[in-house]
């Protein structure tokens, strides 16, 4: 059953989605926007190398581990309230880390801009999905917060460089604060209050049990993708949060007042579509863990022209998001969907096929696969949303998010040790025998520390050695591709059959009356 003929949304309620945008753009761009202040940071504080993995990493813990605890307590207290508290906590963590005087100073108010992360992302999601309760205007406004979230990932990069030019480092920091201002100047203005109107008692127990459960698993699969290899504790933390996360569903399924109630499962559509978005997500980050690689490493791009080429494909990528949303009120939007998969798997085969100076090629591919998969994720989340009760959108857009996160982390992890592992295997055999014992076991490790040696190598050797390096990248770039087409044919597949048939969403079936929202007049 349908929402087609609900009331539709205005200028307000639009207006309020381009208020509810600002936080999107900078949770997503603060994801990249360290990549080219962390040298200039090391400097300033000297950092040292465990610092600087925590400065990176802390953000991504404290998000991840705090979506499900924040999503579930923005539909309790008042997603608009949540997302004025992430705000400010935002604000204030982004003005003490760009004046933060050591390393970690640096790395606490790092946590606690993870933490507003936390608040922010769950909480536009599910104001979203309160502001448009007709299913056409929905579907829209998260195809165009989808085709935001990718564009700030790339924007984060370039303005970081382009800021790093001209102020100090602390600058990537503060360009978050008059947004933050903005944001609480407007939201309550235009933004609706809405909460679930008898929530039950909090669930505090689950709190440590979500957090237990996730960030393990998160920690071992960046611990793979950070040193290109399986190790054990890597396994024995992924091993451990599985562990935690069966009982952790398991009191979900059993408590009362759970933190994530039963009926956000009713309809198949939800839980398949946090593994079609997760599977999504994996691509996504492993697809740009070599395009970006590729720009700097083959090709000798410096950082900031690197990220300025990067742009490129994402001006089409960011228009994709509504234009396949216009072609899913006319098709099932399972078949839309898989068709986005099937475009993504071509992306994939074509930077399978890239040589070693490809720049348009990679490009091209980059831009296939991103518009491939920015179709997957907003009609998904848009699908799955629709099918859950309006009262727990927020602890249904936390749940999302969740997959999201994870399927970045084993994106990484996975594309990172194929073609860490082909580098291996191919680069001792290519190199110049003349070449000493030690810059070789330097040069067998990654295509950077190639690079590094070989400018202390003689020019011809040194060149030589580069070509064996490129290639040996490209090579592990084209089998990761190809595994990656595979990967995405079949989900293709799956898509087809998990969701065809439920193109239509489900809103009425999630549509209560009984919600608590403000009007907006």
């Amino acid at each position: 059953m349908t929402n087609s003929g609900a009331p539709l949304a205005g200028r307000r309620e639009w207006t309020a989605f381009v208020v509810l945008l600002l936080p999107l753009l900078l949770v997503s761009m603060d994801v990249s926007v360290l990549f080219f202040a962390i040298p200039a940071i090391s400097e300033s504080l000297h950092v040292t190398g465990t610092q600087q993995l925590w400065i990176f990493d802390i953000y991504a813990f404290a998000l991840s581990g705090l979506l499900i605890t924040m999503g579930s307590l923005g539909d309790r207290i008042g997603r608009r309230k949540l997302l004025l508290f992430g705000a400010a906590a935002f604000g204030t963590a982004s003005v003490a880390a760009a004046y933060a005087q050591n390393a970690e100073m640096l790395i606490a108010a790092r946590a606690v801009l993870g933490i507003g992360g936390a608040t922010l992302m769950p909480s536009t999601m599910a104001l979203v999905r309160t502001l448009f309760r007709n299913d056409k205007q929905r579907t829209l406004a998260i195809g165009i917060w989808s085709g935001a979230m990718a564009g700030g990932i790339a924007l984060g990069s370039v303005m970081g460089g382009l800021l790093l030019e001209q102020f100090w480092w602390g600058s990537v920091f503060l360009v978050n604060v008059p947004a933050m201002v903005l944001l609480l100047i407007l939201a309550p203005l235009l933004v609706p209050e809405s909460k679930d109107p008898a929530p039950g008692r909090f669930d505090l127990l689950s709190v440590p049990l979500s957090m237990a459960a996730v960030l393990p698993v998160t920690y071992g699969m960046k611990e793979i993708a950070a040193d290109n290899a399986v190790s054990t504790l890597s396994l024995l933390s992924i091993a451990a949060g599985l562990v935690v996360g069966w009982f952790f569903v398991r009191r979900q399924r059993t408590c009362r007042h759970a933190m994530i109630g039963p009926e956000l499962f009713r309809h198949r559509v939800f839980g398949a579509g946090i593994t079609v978005n997760t599977i999504a997500t994996f691509g996504m980050m492993g697809s740009t863990y070599f395009t970006t690689q590729y720009l700097q490493g083959v090709l000798g791009k410096g950082p900031l022209e690197a990220a300025l080429w990067s742009i490129a494909p994402s001006l089409v990528i960011g228009a994709t998001g509504p234009l396949s949303t216009a072609l899913a009120q006319k098709v099932d939007r399972a078949y839309v969907i898989a068709a986005g998969f099937v475009v993504a798997a071509a992306g994939f085969a074509l930077l399978a096929v890239a040589g070693t100076d490809a720049l348009w090629t990679v490009l091209a591919a980059a831009a296939v696969i991103g518009c491939g998969i920015i179709t997957v994720m907003s009609l998904v989340s848009d699908m799955a949303l629709s099918a859950t009760p309006l009262e727990k959108a927020g602890t249904a857009s936390s749940l999302m998010e969740t997959g999201q996160e994870f399927g970045g982390a084993l994106g990484m992890a996975v594309f990172g040790s194929i073609g860490t592992a082909v580098y291996r295997d191919e680069v001792p055999g290519t190199l110049p025998a003349t070449l000493p014992q030690g810059v070789a076991g330097a040069v067998r490790e990654t295509l950077g520390a190639a690079a590094g040696a070989a400018q202390q190598l003689p020019r011809a050797t040194g060149e030589a050695v580069l070509d064996a390096a490129r290639e040996a990248f490209t090579h592990g770039m084209h089998l990761a591709a190809l595994g990656g087409t595979a990967v995405f044919v079949l989900a293709a597949a799956f898509t087809v059959r998990a969701l065809r048939g439920h193109g239509a969403a489900q809103s009425a079936a999630a549509e209560n009356p009984s919600v608590a929202a403000e009007p907006l007049g």
